[in-house]
């Protein structure tokens, strides 16, 4: 239980500290291009080009936050397999908080006094959690849940990318909401996959739920780069947090036996959703909107975030 809890952290921590340096990268790399008098670095309404997202991506600071997402993607494995997934998907999400901090110090930016309150309730809550929390429940190894959860990761993808251009650019919060529950999957094939306490390729190979892995990582991180792109940053990032929180907790205690201690269930439902509604805020942030612009490529809106939340 405490490793598991301690993974959550850990990536939690890798994640938030990713998102900020990727957008100081982002940043940096578009100041060093107006320096230089670069053209091609964004297009007539002001977007980012291919130019200018390559070379963002090439800089030491966007590298070392690309590796810190890969790092964290192994803490959060590491929880997912160890502790309820309304825990660890909980903590991970509380990213956005070392994105608001660290904002403060990397980005310039200043938080407002809601934002230090939804810390708060966000800190207080993983803290009620953690100690209502009962041990993890179990995997799945019944083969008509590994094909289900394939099937579903296929037709979420495929009903979201449906969704995206039936709204088109309307669809930020949409896509948003997708992404996340595309990523709560992620969470979810990790729990029940076959084989990979002893690493066992064979078995992982001949088991439906790895290659659900892999679809809803690529399908989460197109959806949530198109959510993104389309706007509505902290709009986007909130619906996020509600998909990879909400989705996989509510199947972790359905299907795979994630409960809370005897007599603590209240606890871990006021934990759970003061901890989902704090991150939401979170979400507000403009640390957090700078950060997600990155990540697109929106290094214009990067530089704006600050200023956007200066109190």
């Amino acid at each position: 239980m405490i490793i598991g809890i301690l993974a959550a952290l850990f990536a939690c921590v890798a994640y938030g500290v990713s998102s900020v340096m990727q957008a100081y990268g982002a940043r940096k790399s578009k100041q060093a291009a107006a320096e230089r008098g670069e053209a091609g670095f964004e297009t007539e309404t002001g977007a980012p080009t291919m130019k200018s997202t390559i070379a963002a991506a090439l800089t030491a600071a966007f590298i070392i936050g690309t590796m810190l997402d890969v790092v964290g993607f192994a803490g959060s494995a590491v929880s997912a397999r160890l502790i309820p997934l309304f825990l660890s998907q909980t903590i991970v999400s509380a990213n956005l908080i070392i994105t608001a901090i660290l904002g403060i110090f990397v980005l310039g930016i200043n938080l407002h006094r809601r934002d230090w309150l939804a810390i708060a309730v966000v800190v207080i809550a993983l803290f009620a959690l953690g100690i209502s929390a009962d041990s993890e429940g179990t995997g799945h190894d019944a083969d008509w849940f590994h094909w289900a959860l394939l099937l579903v990761t296929l037709a979420l993808l495929a009903l979201s990318i449906g969704l995206i251009q039936w709204l088109g650019s309307r669809a930020a919060i949409a896509a948003g909401l997708c992404a996340g529950a595309m990523f709560g999957a992620v969470a979810i094939s990790v729990r029940v996959m076959h084989g990979i306490t002893d690493f066992d390729v064979a078995q992982i190979l001949a088991d439906p739920a790895a290659y659900a892995l892999v679809i809803s990582g690529i399908g989460g991180f197109y959806l949530h780069t198109v959510a993104l792109q389309l706007g509505s940053v902290n709009g986007a990032t909130a619906a996020l947090v509600v998909g990879e929180t909400v989705v996989p907790g509510l199947v972790g205690i359905i299907w795979l036996g994630d409960n809370a201690l005897p007599g603590r269930t209240w606890l871990a439902v006021l934990g759970f959703v003061f901890a989902v509604a704090g991150a939401i805020a979170v979400a507000w942030s403009g640390a957090v909107e700078a950060s997600a612009q990155a990540e697109a490529g929106g290094h214009d809106k990067v530089a704006d975030g600050g200023k956007k939340t200066t109190a």
